[in-house]
């Protein structure tokens, strides 16, 4: 059996995704290396890869503000609310306008999709929030998204792909639709499952814009608004502060730590929902 020779055409591609994996893949060590380097060797190789001196000053200076465990606590709590919420009305929403008897799909979807394009903006729903007395408040930020209309998209595409003779199967034994969406869709969609949660999960483990606006008690600000004020906070004191005190709150050096530890969380939570994501996001995608 002969070997397959490489093509002029497969030499391109290994190089092209090649190149890819190294943009994505050295600021990432970057970021690590600088923030367990010094000052000192930052401002002598500023494209660090292996710091020669590593350190764990930066992650001290960072994680000794109390506001850090607040920030966990409170954006920990945006999760476990957030994103069963949030599976619950984009499963429920997909499974029901992928029907072919669901009343009034068109404009339902319709008005979705509309959704992507044109939105009230901000005002209104602060103005919304204020009137239902939820600002300054968890539920502010848990109930402000819902539905995502992308993920929405993907989980009914893939809703769609299952054949009706299963959901007619589960109707002629008297099952009704939630029973049918939870003992018969759900357990074969486990891939647009995880993919949708995993989304929901980054998504609310970000959670910042929606705090800033709404939320003012810094008991309850998540841990992303508590990261910008401390990044703005080190530039603020490198700027004016001595030289002396430059070096021991190396600025750089803490913003590359909060890096690491907000995608830290995440990137433990990727590799258990990663056979999934990829048939989830493909089939999802391309299903109609």
């Amino acid at each position: 059996m002969k070997k397959k020779q490489l093509s002029l055409a497969d030499v391109l591609i290994v190089l092209a995704v090649g190149c890819l994996i190294l943009i994505i893949i050295v600021p990432l060590v970057n970021a690590v290396a600088i923030s367990f380097s010094t000052q000192r060797e930052y401002l002598n190789h500023p494209l660090l890869l292996f710091p020669t001196a590593p350190t764990l000053e930066n992650y001290r200076n960072l994680l000794a503000d109390q506001r850090i465990a607040t920030g966990f606590k409170t954006s920990l709590l945006i999760v476990c609310l957030g994103v069963p919420l949030n599976l619950f009305l984009t499963l429920s929403l997909a499974y029901g306008t992928s029907r072919p008897s669901f009343p009034g799909k068109k404009f339902i979807l319709a008005a979705i999709l509309f959704t992507m394009l044109f939105n009230g903006g901000i005002l209104p729903l602060y103005m919304q929030m204020r009137e239902l007395k939820l600002t300054n408040t968890i539920w502010s930020v848990v109930l402000a998204s819902g539905v995502n209309v992308f993920y929405f998209v993907i989980a009914r595409n893939f809703f769609c792909s299952i054949p009706q003779a299963l959901v007619e199967s589960a109707q002629l034994d008297g099952a009704g639709e939630w029973r049918i969406l939870f003992s018969v869709i759900l357990p074969l969609a486990k891939p647009i499952v995880a993919t949708v949660a995993l989304f929901c999960i980054v998504d609310r483990w970000n959670e910042w814009y929606n705090a800033l606006i709404f939320i003012r008690n810094n008991d309850i600000v998540p841990l992303q608004v508590v990261l910008r004020s401390i990044v703005m906070e080190s530039n603020i004191s490198s700027n004016t502060s001595s030289m002396e005190a430059a070096a021991r709150n190396f600025d750089m050096g803490i913003k590359m730590a909060a890096v690491i530890v907000t995608t830290l969380p995440i990137m433990c939570i990727f590799p258990f929902l990663q056979k999934h994501f990829t048939k989830g996001v493909m089939v999802g995608a391309i299903k109609s």
